[in-house]
């Protein structure tokens, strides 16, 4: 199976159930997506944050994000979220013994670099950092601790944030979208070719499509029926997020 081909018939059988205002959006945005960053977030607790942190990824066009559970579940408040979940290619990973370096190991066979978001001998200013060694997955800590020592023994860098006051940190959703709209920023004025392959546009566009057209997943296996494959791999699954309203 072609899976390449069937996702691009099933995205033009869906695209024909969209106003063309709605599918020009959706292409306008993907044109500015990018995997060449990605977020990792190490066992947030407050919801406030893990929403700020997941709208800031929409709003710069950051299309993956990686959660890693130490012992906090990630929740997510749609107050301030504001739907940016359903936009993000959204990684989880349980807690575990080894959660971390699953999550590391997952993301260098990738082709990322791990950078760890923290002040640590041998570190790179901000300004400094060098995006054209290649990909590079941001790694967050929690609001108190930090990155645990799994994540700063593994890191093959490490990023600081100038900082010119007496208080030592930003708090992590705003630690998140300095280092982010910086990077992305810099990554837009470069010859990097940061922006989406064709396989991946073409996944992220049909991921999309599945959530925002009503009873798409009939669409879905009458294309594939008529084929003679299997439509499963091809329903987006219910999300795994969390969203928390006590707020």
């Amino acid at each position: 199976m072609d899976t390449n081909n069937v996702r691009r018939q099933l995205i033009d059988e869906l695209t024909k159930l969209l106003v063309p205002e709605r599918l020009a959006a959706m292409q306008r945005v993907l044109a500015n997506r990018t995997r060449y960053i990605t977020v990792a977030v190490e066992n947030v607790f407050q919801s406030q944050n893990a929403s700020a942190i997941l709208r800031t990824c929409d709003c710069l066009g950051i299309q993956n994000i990686n959660i890693i559970e130490r012992y906090n579940t990630y929740r997510v408040n749609p107050e301030i979220a504001m739907g940016s979940d359903q936009w993000l290619t959204v990684n989880k990973y349980p807690n575990s013994s080894d959660v971390c370096q699953r999550a590391i190991a997952d993301l260098r066979s990738s082709g990322y670099r791990i950078v760890a978001t923290t002040p640590h001998q041998g570190d790179i200013s901000l300004p400094d950092f060098d995006l054209t060694k290649g990909s590079v997955a941001i790694f967050l800590g929690t609001e108190l601790q930090g990155l645990t020592n799994d994540v700063l023994d593994n890191a093959d860098e490490f990023l600081r944030i100038p900082m010119y006051g007496f208080t030592e940190s930003f708090n992590v959703s705003v630690s998140a979208a300095i280092v982010l709209y910086n990077l992305v920023e810099r990554l837009h004025l470069s010859d990097i070719e940061w922006q989406l392959s064709p396989a991946d546009y073409d996944e992220v566009l049909l991921s999309w499509l599945l959530r925002t057209i009503k009873r798409s997943e009939q669409v879905v296996k009458r294309i594939c029926c008529s084929m003679g494959i299997c439509a499963d791999p091809f329903i987006l699954p219910p999300t795994d997020v969390v969203f928390d309203h006590r707020y």
